[in-house]
């Protein structure tokens, strides 16, 4: 009867210790949950608690993820997937296929991430479960972004978006306003690109989301950048860093590096964009963020371009190129491509016209979006 009632005091105290890092991890402070969710585990463990084991399993592995430790993430989701299928807890089991398929997307693994998605889709359809479905459509629309496949990424956002405004669900509408304004930019409608963006940053805003706003804030950037309105793109890029530097979200900060960088270029500052693009590219080999990598090295090699550098030009571009035919990402293989051609003084668009593009790109700098 003692032993029972030391577990129910000591299962008080870590359910405290749970409570405060998930307030934290509400307010984005994801750096700050980190140690506590991994103190509540280890009291779980002691109690013998497995659904309070596989509760923070889980979160460390969003954590992860959202922190850009993308290897830890799968530990802590094939950890989870084992434990919940032992628990007999489906619903879990589902949440943390989808987690995974988010940590393989994001280091550009968009195959295997799809499998994930359209596994878990079929569940949640059976289950009748509609938030779960959204966000199964939502996270596969990245991972078809990802792709190149920007006009099926834009139509799964679009149905996404409709059934979180059916549900009132705030939040997912926001995260698939910034869907749209990426892949509306990448299919180079600048303007409903910015519009998307502005519309995510308010509702984030109104639900203070704050990693929503840092990347509404970036999207905001970029899209100021590809209408020509530079200044505009630094102050948006400046608001995402703040707001990232205090998440402690690499990733993210990473991508805002390279929107700095790209900016800079335009703006034909190549020792300040070439310091950024460093810098961006030092992140995303940390976060193993292949399409990073990548856009780092069109960055590069485009400078050396435009300072007459053909021969370091040609080895950073036949990189980019290269690693994008390995991985299969078709916009950015059409990137290196132009970049490429404009080594012999000619811009060939074809591949953006394929791929249902509207990028009419006529000379160097290229404002890559």
């Amino acid at each position: 009867m003692k032993k029972s009632s030391r577990n129910l005091g000591k299962s008080a105290a870590i359910n405290e210790i749970l409570c405060r890092a998930e307030k934290l991890r509400e307010k984005s402070l994801y750096i700050e949950s980190l140690p506590l969710f991994r103190k509540a585990m280890e009291g779980y463990r002691e109690i013998g608690d497995l659904r309070g084991i596989l509760h923070c399993k889980l979160s460390l592995a969003d954590i992860c993820r959202m922190t850009g430790k993308f290897g830890l993430a799968e530990k802590y989701y094939y950890e989870s997937l084992d434990l919940a299928k032992g628990l007999k807890s489906p619903e879990t089991v589902t949440d943390a296929k989808v987690g995974l398929g988010l940590a393989l997307r994001a280091q550009g693994r968009w195959r295997e991430a799809v499998r994930l998605f359209d596994e878990t889709k079929k569940i949640y359809k059976r289950k009748d479960d509609k938030q779960g479905l959204a966000f199964a459509l939502w996270a596969k629309g990245g991972a078809l972004r990802i792709k190149g496949d920007i006009s099926a990424a834009i139509g799964l956002f679009k149905r996404s978006y409709e059934i979180f405004r059916k549900l009132r669900d705030r939040q997912g509408e926001g995260y698939c306003l910034c869907g749209l304004g990426g892949a509306s930019r990448i299919a180079g409608e600048f303007t409903d690109s910015l519009t998307y963006y502005r519309r995510a940053n308010r509702i984030f805003s109104s639900v203070g989301d704050t990693f929503g706003r840092a990347y509404s804030y970036c999207g905001m950037g970029n899209a100021h950048r590809m209408l020509e309105g530079y200044q505009k793109a630094l102050g948006n890029f400046a608001r995402a860093v703040r707001l990232y530097e205090r998440i402690g979200d690499r990733v993210s900060y990473a991508y805002t590096l390279w929107g700095l960088g790209s900016t800079y270029k335009m703006m034909g500052d190549h020792r300040r964009a070439r310091d950024h693009y460093l810098r961006a590219s030092s992140f995303f080999r940390t976060t193993r963020d292949k399409r990073g990598i990548i856009y780092c090295r069109l960055g590069l090699g485009e400078i050396c371009v435009l300072e007459g550098k053909k021969a370091i030009a040609r080895r950073y571009l036949l990189s980019a190129h290269n690693e994008s035919v390995k991985s299969s990402f078709a916009v950015e293989e059409c990137h290196a491509k132009i970049l490429l051609s404009a080594l012999e003084r000619k811009i060939n668009k074809e591949c953006y016209t394929r791929l249902g593009l509207k990028l009419g790109f006529q000379r160097l700098p290229l404002n890559i979006p």
